[in-house]
């Protein structure tokens, strides 16, 4: 039996049109950073019963398989059609008719998010310094704080000398407790280019009295300077608001057109079922842990800004944040808004009971099928990490010429 199948102008039509839809590449992660539309999402066929009702909640919605000429797309259609999924059809033609058509092939992993990235600092001019400069500062003992925007493990693993890790949606939460000087210049670094952006861009659209660069292309533009780098630092951030921030991100976040929303229309978005809803709770591991509302999967914020494409494959769908501080889900919010999301926050919710216990963790894909990123570890390939950058800096003529995103700048 023939698959029931859609063209990629229909495809790209429902995107343009922002209906809700599932565009899935079934290949492993590595075959699928050498090439895929702007809005696919990486959901290999053999973890389709790992993933699939995790990343895909409504069973109804359209969901749009391809493959490169694998033969990937016949049983991943049954398989999903075990799981319950009852709009399941093939992209005709697969990636290959995607190129024919004229549409544009996006290289690497959470690409949208990184060119969303690109076209924030070509839209706001994001203030950043060369690795040469911020090495002068350290050496000079500048009053300076480095804030290391990424995971805590890659944060780990490797770091800028002296710099202090507060993860990407942590920050306007606690740089008030990192340089509480305002006259102390504040560094936001990232493994390239992307979550500094975002990050730099975050304390500046919040109204932070200090001075705030980024480090322009992150540990590998240091890396290529030849900087030195240290290992197995465990300096973290404490909570610190700094004066205005609550105000200010709620302030952001309604210019980004967010909606504020109480228990009450929560109810009703959920009840909505013939619409996606997204619940993430944006707080670090920790809290999340300790007492979470129900029906809220952890995504720290400034992953889920990076990975937003992973964590939430259906676009179109609406999205709802939680954070008991606020803050975070706030500037979170703000940002997935400015990539086209309907976004929502929570407001209250966490005076009633709590579910507690660690987070729900997909398994990990065999390590050979991973795409590994030029950034990741500590041995270097200056090539590959140039290649990385040059790549980075070529995404906003990229998004120009595929014209479907809907990404807007404040």
């Amino acid at each position: 039996m023939t698959a029931p199948s859609v063209t990629p102008s229909q495809v790209r039509r429902a995107l343009l049109l922002r209906d809700e839809i599932a565009l899935l590449d079934l290949r492993h992660e590595a075959a699928f950073a050498t090439g895929h539309p702007l809005f696919a999402a990486n959901m290999a066929a053999e973890r389709i019963a790992l993933e699939a009702e995790m990343r895909l909640p409504r069973k109804d919605v359209p969901v749009v398989v391809y493959d490169a000429g694998e033969g990937l797309v016949a049983a991943a259609i049954d398989r999903l059609g075990a799981l319950g999924y009852t709009d399941v059809r093939a992209l005709d033609g697969g990636l290959q008719a995607w190129n024919n058509a004229g549409f544009e092939i996006f290289r690497d992993v959470n690409s949208y998010a990184k060119a969303f990235g690109e076209l924030v600092e070509s839209r706001r001019h994001t203030p950043s310094l060369s690795a040469e400069e911020v090495g002068s500062l350290i050496s000079g003992k500048a009053n300076i704080a480095i804030l290391d925007v990424r995971r805590f493990d890659e944060y780990a693993t490797m770091n800028i000398p002296g710099s202090v890790s507060v993860p990407g949606a942590e920050l306007v939460l606690r740089a008030g407790r990192v340089a509480p000087d305002p006259k102390t210049t504040i560094i936001v670094n990232c493994a390239g280019r992307t979550r500094s952006i975002i990050g730099t861009q975050s304390l500046i659209n919040a109204g932070v009295a200090n001075r705030v660069v980024a480090l322009r292309n992150g540990t590998i533009g240091w890396t290529l300077a030849q900087q030195d780098l240290e290992h197995g630092a465990v300096r973290r951030g404490g909570i610190g608001l700094f004066e205005g921030a609550t105000v200010n991100a709620r302030d952001v976040a309604y210019r980004a057109g967010v909606k504020h929303v109480g228990v009450e229309e929560t109810v009703a978005l959920a009840a909505q079922i013939q619409r996606t809803l997204y619940r993430f709770d944006v707080r670090d591991v920790e809290e999340y842990a300790a007492g979470h509302i129900a029906g809220f999967r952890h995504y720290p914020g400034g992953q889920l800004v990076q990975e937003i494409d992973m964590a939430a494959p259906v676009r179109g769908a609406r999205i709802l944040l939680t954070d008991n501080r606020a803050v975070r889900a706030d500037m979170t919010a703000s940002w997935l808004a400015q990539m086209g999301w309907e976004t929502y926050v929570l407001d209250g919710g966490y005076d009633g009971a709590l579910e507690v216990g660690p987070p729900t963790v997909l398994p990990k894909p065999d390590p050979s099928h991973r795409y590994r990123r030029p950034y990741e570890g500590t041995d270097v390939d200056a090539g590959a990490m140039q290649a990385y950058l040059d790549w980075e800096y070529g995404l906003v003529e990229q998004l120009r010429r595929d014209a479907s995103h809907g990404f807007f700048v404040i």
